[in-house]
């Protein structure tokens, strides 16, 4: 979710469900040690608990950028040995990683005796010719003797020779039943399912077997499914979907205010009404006035306008 899971993205997101958990976008652990700390790191916290993912292949960069995270106030640090960009590839992280897991034990292992906070995982079931009856566990297995507790699995391989970063999340087949054989035999681990999971409906299926679900695009395209979240996984009160849209607009006043453009505040919005009337027309006022000069919280209410209110709107 690189460049799409931004501070604006989960503040969305957190207005929508107040107990799932969120990512960060990945950010290198050389970023973390050379850039600016605030920009990439800096967040919002109403957006909390928040995971902050991390990509790298040297422990000692790792550990240090895990503690600045920490610092920060993340909940979760998470290493990423699942993302098949070209990016990743070039620079012995992400997806590539599955070819070492006892590099990754390493890292991991660093990782945690840096910092309180868990430290997780998230990788894919293999890379390449790999056999995934195998990698995945033994990823699994490594970082577990190092003591990481919980797992998100992509639970496809990524061809990293011969298809592209966008082939690799739909191309390969799914193999749900391998994910689920993993948790069956470590029951004390915290195995989460990710990959191609499209509807809550699908989410409840898939945990009578696993101990979480992670969404990604799914969620960021159609982010109202999200305000179901909390009543029906976590047994909280159900989240009004227009008071989380009044939420955001409140947000969106605070961000102009620091100078934020709009164009960056309504991009995770895009998707937002989907299948409601007026979401064309929505979507359209926003292509055409966000990247404007001048664009403002005037603009974000003109596009508002053209969607039909749902009953909290309707009565406020």
């Amino acid at each position: 979710m690189m460049d799409w899971t931004d501070r604006h993205c989960r503040f969305l997101h957190r207005s929508l469900t107040r107990h799932a958990l969120l990512y960060t976008e990945m950010v290198t652990a050389d970023a973390i040690l050379r850039g600016n700390r605030e920009k990439l790191l800096g967040f919002d916290r109403r957006e909390d608990p928040v995971a902050l993912q991390i990509g790298g292949s040297e422990p000692a960069k790792l550990a240090q950028a895990a503690r600045i995270g920490a610092d920060f106030g993340y909940s979760e640090i998470n290493l990423n040995v699942g993302c098949p960009s070209d990016r990743v590839q070039s620079g012995r992280f992400g997806a590539c990683l599955m070819r070492e897991p006892e590099l990754v034990g390493e890292c991991v292992g660093a990782m945690r005796a840096a910092v309180s906070i868990p430290v997780t995982v998230k990788c894919r079931i293999g890379v390449d010719d790999q056999d995934p009856e195998e990698a995945l566990r033994d990823v699994i297995g490594l970082c577990a003797r190092a003591g990481v507790k919980t797992f998100a699995v992509h639970a496809r391989k990524a061809w990293l020779e011969g298809l592209s970063p966008k082939e690799n999340r739909d191309v390969p087949p799914l193999d749900y039943a391998l994910v689920y054989r993993v948790k069956q035999e470590h029951p004390k681990l915290r195995i989460v399912l990710n990959g191609g999971v499209n509807t809550l409906d699908e989410a409840q299926t898939h945990l009578a077997h696993v101990d979480g679900v992670m969404m990604g695009r799914a969620a960021y395209h159609s982010p109202a499914m999200l305000a179901d979240v909390d009543a029906r996984f976590f047994g909280a009160s159900a989240v009004s979907f227009d008071a989380a849209v009044s939420a955001y607009v409140d947000y969106a006043a605070e961000q102009l205010a620091q100078r934020v453009a709009l164009n960056r505040l309504t991009k995770p919005m895009l998707g937002l009404f989907n299948g409601r009337p007026g979401a064309r027309l929505f979507r359209r006022h926003i292509a055409e006035n966000a990247n404007l000069r001048g664009a403002n919280l005037q603009t974000l209410r003109d596009a508002l306008a053209h969607v039909a209110p749902g009953e909290d709107r309707a009565a406020a």
